[in-house]
């Protein structure tokens, strides 16, 4: 099992990268969390992996840290959460704000999550609440990416709320919601921001 993937960055979207490792180019799904971490395309990139193996197919998640993977791993142990559905979750919310949801039990801002109707955040907090002591400690804090040229970050934000369901309209209208608050112009202050004006 590959569980860590060092080479170069080939290719970046906010929901999957390709990373060239001794001539062969890995496809990587990512969360949002993850891709404001990335460095620019051509540079070297570390990714901890967990690899999920499936009759049909070999596919590699990425996470910019150990905690984000083992948040993963813990979600995708909960009935009716798949590996979509985790990165959706990693994507919509930051890790500190989920382990701190779980350990509250708060269910609303659970549902908050694309994907995550009351049931399935229920059981998030039911399977999970007992294991979130040892995932918060030492959790980094977000970081903030460098400021993108405005038209790709417009895109990049488009691309994540739209690989997370959301109508292309309606994600445009969310987008220019955010933009007139001033959000910041960093890709992860911007796009949870619409994230949260999309619904």
């Amino acid at each position: 099992m590959i569980g860590h993937l060092r080479g170069i960055l080939l290719e970046k979207h906010p929901s999957n990268v390709v990373v060239e490792a001794a001539g062969v180019g890995y496809e990587v799904f990512i969360p949002v969390s993850t891709y404001t971490r990335l460095p620019d395309v051509g540079a070297e990139v570390k990714l901890r992996i967990h690899t999920h193996v499936r009759e049909d197919a070999f596919l590699l998640y990425g996470f910019a840290t150990l905690e984000e993977r083992t948040i993963f791993e813990k979600l995708i142990t909960v009935s009716g959460i798949g590996a979509k559905v985790a990165l959706g979750v990693l994507s919509g919310i930051a890790p500190g704000d989920l382990l701190s949801a779980l350990g509250s039990g708060d269910v609303a801002m659970l549902t908050r999550i694309p994907g995550i109707g009351k049931k399935t955040a229920e059981r998030m907090i039911v399977e999970l609440k007992d294991k979130i002591e040892s995932m918060a400690a030492g959790l980094p804090s977000s970081s903030v990416i460098a400021t993108s040229p405005l038209n790709a970050l417009e895109q990049d934000v488009l691309s994540a709320l739209v690989n997370l369901g959301s109508q292309r309209t309606a994600a445009e209208a969310a987008l220019k919601k955010a933009k007139a608050e001033n959000v910041a112009t960093d890709f992860e202050s911007l796009f949870r921001r619409a994230l949260q004006l999309v619904r």
